[in-house]
């Protein structure tokens, strides 16, 4: 046991360290049966890479309409109990004006992937917010056509949250009938590619997922260079597939955090609502291990509900100012102020050290 424990230190040492992890190395560190270190060491590493400032993005879900058929999510087009919405494009204009007086830097437009929504009109949604606001504009509207996304780049979008979900393409394929990992990763590539602040992340506790797929999306997240990472459990809906799956596991979400922050050292990374929808505790929880970026969502009552892609989401949300003052209440115990500028990634030499080796 003691050597286990020593062996278990010394690794973590060295991942904070910013050595290189193999996959079964990530693997053991998400397996760590007392996470308060691996949590810990995270949050040096948040602290020294992207210092101490917690930064806020209002969410605005702007339409529930989606083209997808993706296993696990409420949204899905099969789900035909969902009343559908697009929230009109004056209102989410009123709503981006409310954010900034709200004080976040960031409105992120997400939405399901909307075939209403041409690249041209979201294009010109976004001209008009950056007319009116001083916002960073972030989109989260799945995958779009190269010439969408310049489109959206050139009026004025700075960011691009596109989960990855799952790096095993098998299971990524099986979870989204008719699409591929390598189209989600082409996206990816070309909103790099475009200068896009680029977001990635996953699920944690998919059906059929391994401990080894987990320290493989890791390390995706270190090869595609992303700036943003989006890590929650997987919850399970009454109207998909997958409604009797477990849950995934919210300490496992911790440690997969913490991992990232280790392994891709300067990124920006949310607690998520999903974790906080499993346990709210866990959400401020995050911020001690790795997490700087808090989402409140600023989608009204009257459409909330009605995102569904997991079940209480909506009632999660609607709790608006109870979180921001939880949020206030932990910022003011932990000394970590509330960040006021828009939060970029640090522009910094990527650190070399921390790149993919082999287990042998």
């Amino acid at each position: 046991m003691a050597s286990a424990t020593s062996t278990s230190s010394a690794l973590l040492a060295a991942a904070e360290d910013g050595a290189a992890l193999s996959r079964a190395e990530i693997a053991a560190l998400l397996q760590l049966e007392d996470d308060a270190c691996l949590l810990e060491a995270a949050d040096r590493v948040r602290r020294r890479c992207v210092g101490e400032e917690i930064f806020l993005r209002g969410i605005v879900e702007f339409s529930s309409h989606c083209r997808n058929r993706c296993r696990y999510c409420g949204l899905r087009r099969d789900n035909t109990g969902l009343e559908r919405y697009r929230i009109p494009e004056d209102e989410v204009l009123a709503l981006a004006a409310e954010i900034a007086r709200a004080g976040c830097t960031t409105i992120v437009l997400q939405s399901g992937e909307d075939r209403g929504y041409t690249g041209a009109r979201l294009a010109e949604l976004v001209r008009a917010i950056r007319r009116a606001t001083d916002l960073t504009v972030t989109l989260s509207v799945g995958e779009l056509d190269y010439d969408d996304y310049l489109k959206l780049r050139q009026a004025g979008a700075e960011r691009f949250l596109l989960r990855h979900e799952t790096a095993n393409a098998e299971l990524y394929a099986r979870l989204h009938p008719g699409r591929s990992l390598e189209g989600r990763l082409r996206c990816l590539r070309w909103l790099k590619s475009l200068g896009f602040e680029t977001g990635a992340g996953f699920m944690v506790g998919l059906p059929g997922q391994t401990m080894y797929d987990l320290a493989e999306d890791i390390l995706l997240l270190r090869e595609l260079d992303v700036d943003m990472i989006g890590i929650g459990p997987f919850i399970p809906h009454p109207a998909t597939e997958l409604q009797a799956a477990p849950p995934g596991d919210v300490g496992l979400v911790l440690r997969a955090m913490a991992v990232a922050r280790l392994v891709t050292c300067d990124t920006n990374i949310p607690a998520t609502t999903a974790t906080g929808a499993l346990d709210p505790a866990a959400r401020l929880r995050a911020f001690s291990g790795g997490a700087n970026v808090f989402m409140p969502n600023f989608t009204p009552s009257v459409y909330a509900g009605q995102y569904q892609i997991y079940p209480g989401k909506g009632s999660q949300d609607l709790a608006l100012e109870g979180q921001l003052a939880d949020l206030r209440d932990f910022c003011g115990s932990c000394g970590r102020p509330l960040g006021t500028s828009a939060g970029s990634r640090p522009q910094t030499p990527p650190d070399t050290a921390g790149h993919h080796r082999d287990d042998s």
